[in-house]
């Protein structure tokens, strides 16, 4: 059993860890892979060193195999892979009263405020987790947690088919964003600035257009027949997003802010009044966004693989950070804790 803590300027250290038998309601899982996302890279960077607290285990885009079945825990057993929903919430709070304990007045992120998936082994909450269907693979059920968050994104906007969707931010949360966009039947494309990205988007026949080489805003009017989007969204976390995005939004379009932005943005709320815009925030993921990313990977509509940029062994995780600093336009780098 080894563990790969965070220990500040930009470095990890493995050091043997401890399996945590399973208390009652929980279970412990044997970690297959873990997903490096952008919150990891800026623990990372030592921009979250107060919350995070180090040293650290942190990694919260796993999957596993279930090892051990504490008292009380009739929903799985030993043998079933799973993925875990990463959100420790107090189920007290008015948030959780009202049935939204994802935004939890008093929320835990697993792998950031409380231990997390870059181990052997993981104890956690049986309540946390999502079975793995026999046909989706542990690579892929590592990507299941970045799927969820597009699934939110999509949910919450209340996406229709045959709506058009512009997805500003080409990064892998914004290539999910487009696909699981495309899944329920949406136009969609995706303003991104880096060619490779936009190369990328390609594949899964996703058109994308670059904002600086064009005229963003004219070219989603003749894309849409001049009504604009449907639905915008905005995953670049920069000011040029939040500029552009209500003028590319239809009449009572909808504008989803996905990105966090490091400082807050100036917003034309004139255009909100003009056009009766609908601004949403979306935060992380509900259970039944989970479940959605679940069967999308099941149903294979679309081939999932093509996200996995690396894997590289726990032992190797200092590398594999440094090397997404040296490639930051690559996808998913996965870290293997346990084989599959």
């Amino acid at each position: 059993m080894f563990a790969a803590q965070y220990i500040g300027n930009k470095a990890f250290t493995v050091v043997p860890g401890s399996t945590v038998p399973p208390g009652p309601g929980e279970v412990r899982l044997d970690v297959g892979y873990v997903g490096i996302c952008g919150t990891d890279m800026h623990i990372f960077h030592g921009l979250m060193d107060k919350r995070v607290n180090p040293p650290q285990i942190t990694g919260h885009e796993m999957s596993g195999t279930v090892a051990e079945i504490g008292e009380g825990v009739t929903d799985f057993k030993v043998g079933d892979r799973a993925v875990v929903r990463p959100l420790d919430y107090c189920g007290e709070c008015p948030a959780c009263d009202a049935g939204h304990s994802h935004v939890c007045q008093n929320l835990k992120f697993m792998g950031i405020d409380t231990p997390g998936a870059f181990q052997s082994s993981w104890t956690v909450k049986a309540r946390t987790l999502h079975k793995l269907p026999d046909n989706v693979s542990l690579k892929q059920g590592a990507l299941v947690e970045p799927l969820a968050v597009a699934c939110h994104d999509i949910n919450r906007s209340r996406l229709q088919a045959g709506e058009k969707a512009v997805v500003i931010g080409g990064g892998p949360i914004g290539q999910l964003v487009a696909l699981v966009a495309k899944s329920v039947g949406a136009d969609v494309i995706i303003s991104e600035v880096n060619d490779a990205r936009r190369s990328f988007s390609q594949q899964y026949g996703i058109d994308s257009v670059n904002p600086i080489k064009e005229d963003l805003p004219a070219y989603v009017d003749k894309w849409t027949n001049g009504k604009g989007a449907d639905v915008v969204y905005e995953v670049s976390g920069v000011q040029a997003a939040i500029d552009v995005m209500p003028l590319i939004a239809s009449v009572r379009g909808r504008i989803c802010m996905v990105a966090i932005h490091s400082a807050a943005p100036k917003v034309d709320l004139f255009q909100f009044f003009w056009k009766e815009l609908e601004l949403m925030g979306a935060r992380v993921y509900e259970y039944q966004d989970f479940e959605m990313a679940v069967e999308l990977l099941a149903s294979e509509k679309f081939d999932i693989a093509p996200f996995i940029s690396s894997v590289s062994s726990l032992n190797d995780i200092n590398g594999a950070f440094t090397g997404i600093d040296e490639n930051p336009t690559g996808m998913k780098s996965l870290i293997a804790c346990s084989a599959e």
